[in-house]
C-alpha cells in the first residue's frame, strides 16, 4: 500500500486522468477517420459506470436491513460495486450513421469533444497538482 492508495481523491482523479487520455486518443481516431466510408466512431465509458459504482456504495451503507447470503445461489439484494474496479473502456458506436457511405462521425461534435475533454483534463491536472501542494505541506509539518 503506498502513500497514494489512501486517498481516494487522487485515486479517482488518476482515473480521470485515465479516461481523459483514453477520450483523447479516441476522439483523435475519429476526427483523423472522418472520410473514411463506414467507419463508425467511438467513445469512452467512464463517469457513467463511476457514478453508478459510488451511489451503490452509497444504497449498501445506507440499507437499513443488510442482508447476508451464505450460498452463491441465493439472490443478493443489491449488487455492490467498488469505484476502484470502474476503468474507462472504450465502445464502438454501429447504430448510428451520419451519411450515405455510414460513416457516423460528426466533425464539430468531436472537436467540441476534444475541447471539452482538454479543459476537464487540465481541471483535474490542477486539481491534482493541489492534492500534492496539501500533502507537502502537511509533510513539512510533521
Amino acid at each position: 500500500m503506498s502513500l497514494f492508495d489512501s486517498s481516494p481523491t487522487i485515486d479517482m482523479l488518476g482515473r480521470g486522468l485515465d479516461a481523459a487520455v483514453l477520450r483523447e486518443r479516441v476522439l483523435a481516431n475519429n476526427i483523423s477517420n472522418v472520410d473514411v466510408p463506414h467507419f463508425k466512431r467511438s467513445g469512452v465509458i467512464f463517469e457513467s459506470e463511476l457514478s453508478r459504482a459510488i451511489d451503490s456504495e452509497r444504497v449498501a451503507h445506507s440499507a437499513p436491513v443488510q442482508l447476508r447470503t451464505s450460498d452463491p445461489r441465493h439472490f443478493q439484494t443489491q449488487l455492490h460495486r467498488d469505484w476502484r474496479d470502474v476503468n474507462p473502456r472504450e465502445s464502438i458506436e454501429y447504430s448510428s450513421s451520419m451519411r450515405n457511405d455510414g460513416n457516423n462521425v460528426d466533425i464539430e461534435q468531436e472537436v467540441t469533444d476534444r475541447n471539452k475533454n482538454e479543459l476537464q483534463y487540465n481541471l483535474m491536472i490542477e486539481r491534482l497538482a493541489g492534492q500534492f501542494r496539501q500533502l507537502n505541506a502537511f509533510t513539512r509539518l510533521a
